[in-house]
């Protein structure tokens, strides 16, 4: 039997967690879970919002799949996504988006998938308070991650069946950083003859998406502008309760949704689990069990063709009477 490591997170963590696992073992697939508590809630006990206990449970399962994680703006504890990232060098953010089922969106051809650099650019938290009116904060890229996370979308591209990958920067105006990372990409470019490639800045593919994004296909980032488009991308498909994501390293591996914790819904039983389901449904493809990943996937859509959404969604199910519909559709 699999283990798994499960984090259930803190706000509606708990229950979106408890409703996938219920989906899975519903399908007859068998995973081992070890629970790990981390986030807000484990503060007070352990003073940390990820514990230690945490990164050596994923160390020695592989394999995660994360609830979402409070992280509080402008102050508090460090963000624990940040911290997991780069404790594990979970270099890449991949966040596939496509168009569900009888989801009214204002567009029905969304196909792509958008590849973030996940250790570096801003994100890399390289910051001073130069006097008491001034801040900096330094954007670090470097070639070995750019040419990293270049040939992680290439191989993606080969592996999934996609025909092209785009390189987004703003390399026109912040000619040495975005340059490198472009520069890389061209490099690595060069070993896949056999895909297309594009390059086009960021404030224009941002235009570009939301008047036709069927033209894209796999999208390269670095970390800050990865972490903007994938949302505005949740957006096209109908919005961050859709939206999957996986963080994905040479020898470790987190799935999750990309919403937030939701702490205003925490126990009122309207938290929408899709989310958290179709990480878990790319976790399960991702260690082989494409099988009962199909399985699942086809339940959920086959509730969505039946209209059984929850509130956020338009619909009236609650997060356990949405859970039941998916696995009373399972075959």
């Amino acid at each position: 039997m699999r283990q798994i490591t499960l984090i259930n997170g803190d706000g509606i963590g708990p229950e979106i967690s408890d409703a996938v696992v219920k989906i899975i073992d519903a399908s007859g697939l068998k995973i081992d879970w070890d629970l790990q508590t981390a986030g807000a809630d484990v503060i007070e006990k352990e003073g940390v919002p990820l514990p230690d206990r945490v990164i050596q449970s994923i160390k020695r399962n592989g394999i995660a799949l994360k609830a979402p994680v409070t992280t509080p703006i402008g102050k508090g504890f460090r963000s624990v996504n940040v911290q997991l990232r780069k404790t594990l060098d979970l270099y890449a953010n991949v966040r596939p988006c496509k168009n569900l089922p009888n989801i009214k969106t204002r567009f029905s051809n969304v196909d792509l998938v958008v590849v973030r650099e996940n250790t570096e650019d801003l994100y890399a938290g390289i910051e001073r308070q130069v006097d008491c009116d001034t801040a900096e904060s330094i954007k670090l890229i470097t070639r070995g991650a750019s040419e990293r996370i270049s040939k992680f979308a290439f191989d993606y591209a080969i592996e999934n069946n996609r025909t092209e990958v785009c390189v987004v920067t703003k390399a026109n105006i912040m000619k040495l950083s975005d340059g490198l990372f472009l520069e890389s990409f061209r490099k690595v470019a060069s070993d896949y003859k056999q895909i297309k490639t594009r390059e086009i800045l960021v404030d224009n593919l941002c235009m570009q998406l939301v008047q036709n994004p069927s033209q894209f296909d796999v999208l390269v980032l670095p970390n800050l502008y990865g972490d903007i488009v994938s949302d505005l991308c949740a957006g096209l498909i109908g919005g961050l309760g859709v939206a999957q994501g996986a963080n994905i390293g040479k020898d470790y591996a987190v799935f999750e949704p990309v919403h937030g914790s939701a702490p205003d819904i925490k126990g009122k039983n309207l938290a929408n689990p899709t989310a958290m389901l179709l990480s878990a449904i790319e976790m399960l493809r991702y260690i082989g069990e494409r099988e009962y990943a199909l399985k699942i996937e086809k339940a959920l859509f086959k509730t969505f063709d039946s209209s059984s959404f929850t509130k956020d969604l338009g619909g009236t199910l609650t997060t356990s009477a949405f859970t039941e519909a998916v696995i009373n559709n399972l075959e």
